[in-house]
């Protein structure tokens, strides 16, 4: 009794980036620790709260700045300059605000930052607070990166193939964007390698993904990091172990749509789900692609279209029907998780993949920049839950090769195959998370060291 009385006197803050596919990980990771005992602060940006539909009172809230409190990103005249006036305001009001919860009597014993975020470990240490990094990528774009930021893998990645530990041979379609094109966004590419740049120093590095997933890159990481565990994945503990009570993301920029009662009088595996996530954005002559596929396919289809980009949808493509529905956002783990759907046509955010992944959907694969790529490459080459869609010289997905994709998902003894697969690590990132799991060991550890504080 005496450890659980520790326990639930030490406190946390929790910083994520202002970016709606961090603050969600962030959320889940603060329910868990809370379901250990801990106490937990969630820290956000004043700009980013703004946008959000709710959040639950629940959810012990302070704020910081990143010196464009009004609009974020869209405030600054460039990513050099956000990033730039971000560190030096966010420095300075964290700090700021950790003076303000001492002398409340409110003392800190940990910040769990987003690992983007790298200045933060430095604020942490001035106060004598522990400092996690969270890494929201897996592990294997996080060794990617690490290897280019530690000047072990040069670029521009041009025609050569990588073969880092405990990674498969990796083309350069295959690696993040920005590594084969240095050049048009300097600002972010330093900016994401930054997050290494002092990662040594933290008391500890968690990881949005599951050993399971990914055990020959995390053997290799261990022991170059060795306070790193991964913690995932971090997705609602009701479309997994179901330990926690009530459990969802809690808190959304956008309100549901009705799209689950469209699904419900789907049948069993019918529907092909389409999503791009909250920022790629496709160009026209992509985006009637994709409609044409869909509308010369045998399937049904749930296709979310962002408000912005519904201008680019052909004039004359039909928005709600028998066999298709086209909304502007939907809950993509209900989504996800409902019979209806037999696979899901994605970016390949990590976020997006994991969740297909924990929910047992095979993907079609569509990357556009950034970590999607290398995402792209484990859903089909190392899950084996996939396909991509191949691209032609402009980097377009024709009707064709995706209506063929679908239909090979949906209707081949292969699609059924890559099914099979997915739903086995569905059971493995179950497993994970439950009770005695790999990533419950590690958050239960992770929770160990703030009793010793």
């Amino acid at each position: 009794m005496e450890s659980e009385s520790v326990a639930k006197a030490a406190h946390c803050l929790l910083l994520p980036f202002p970016c709606q596919g961090h603050v969600n990980p962030m959320l889940q990771l603060l329910k868990r620790l809370e379901h250990e005992g801990v106490r937990v602060t969630l820290v956000l940006h004043r700009f980013f709260s703004k946008k959000f539909h709710k959040i639950p009172t629940s959810i012990a809230t302070e704020y910081i700045s990143d010196g464009f409190d009004n609009g974020g990103f869209e405030e600054a005249e460039s990513y050099k300059i956000y990033f730039q006036r971000s560190r030096q305001v966010g420095t300075q009001t964290l700090g700021e605000l950790i003076e303000k919860l001492y002398r409340s009597g409110n003392s800190v014993d940990c910040i769990v930052y987003d690992s983007h975020l790298s200045w933060v470990l430095d604020v942490a240490k001035r106060f004598g607070i522990l400092g996690a990094s969270f890494l929201t990528q897996n592990l294997a774009v996080d060794s990617i990166y690490y290897h280019v930021k530690k000047g072990k893998l040069q670029i521009p990645l041009l025609e050569q193939s990588v073969l880092l530990p405990g990674l498969p041979l990796l083309a350069p379609k295959d690696v993040p964007s920005f590594l084969c094109d240095n050049e048009s966004y300097p600002a972010m590419l330093d900016y994401i390698l930054d997050q290494f740049s002092n990662i040594e120093d933290a008391d500890w590095v968690l990881c949005n993904s599951f050993y399971e997933l990914e055990t020959d890159v995390a053997e290799w990481f261990t022991k170059i990091l060795p306070k790193l565990r991964t913690i995932g994945p971090t997705i609602p503990s009701m479309f997994l172990d179901k330990r926690l009570e009530d459990d969802d993301y809690g808190c959304a920029l956008l309100k549901s749509e009705e799209c689950i009662k469209w699904l419900d009088e789907r049948k069993k595996g019918s529907v092909c789900y389409i999503s791009f996530g909250s920022m790629a954005t496709l160009n026209e002559e992509q985006m009637g692609e994709i409609a044409c596929a869909l509308r010369d396919s045998d399937c049904c289809f749930l296709w979310v279209v962002r408000t912005t980009e519904e201008c680019k949808l052909p004039k004359d493509f039909v928005k709600k029907s028998e066999k298709g529905l086209i909304v502007t956002w939907c809950p993509q783990l209900q989504v996800l998780a409902h019979e209806a759907v037999g696979c899901f046509v994605t970016h390949c955010g990590w976020n997006s993949t994991i969740e297909a992944l924990s929910l047992g959907v095979p993907m079609v694969a569509m990357p556009q920049w950034t970590d999607q790529t290398t995402n792209a490459k484990y859903i089909t080459d190392v899950l084996k839950m996939g396909l991509r869609a191949p691209a032609d010289e402009k980097g377009i997905v024709r009707r064709e090769s995706l209506k063929n994709c679908i239909k090979e998902m949906m209707e081949t003894e292969n699609g059924k195959e890559m099914k099979k697969n997915a739903l086995n690590w569905k059971t493995l990132a179950t497993k994970a998370v439950d009770e005695g799991g790999s990533s419950d060991r590690n958050i239960t550890e992770f929770v160990s060291t703030l009793l010793d504080i």
